[in-house]
């Protein structure tokens, strides 16, 4: 059980510190700041078959608009 408790421990360390690197940049974590999100098609001929909006920063690609979505997740 001790593996399984290191790994998550660990993921949570990564996820924290993207988190911390985004908002000192000021930009989305789940876009990279680019306002949009890429679906790949296939999975041995990489393909981008579509472009979506970012739902976390409403495609702004900044922080603080997916830091204020967040919140209103959590309140809502």
């Amino acid at each position: 059980m001790n593996i399984f408790y290191a790994i998550s421990e660990w993921k949570q360390g990564r996820n924290d510190k993207k988190l911390l690197e985004m908002k000192e940049l000021g930009k989305c974590p789940d876009c990279n700041g680019r306002g949009y999100i890429l679906t790949i098609s296939s999975l041995y001929i990489p393909s981008f078959e579509s472009i979506f909006d970012c739902p976390g920063c409403n495609a702004s690609g900044q922080y603080k608009d997916w830091e204020n979505a967040a919140n209103e997740n959590i309140i809502h």
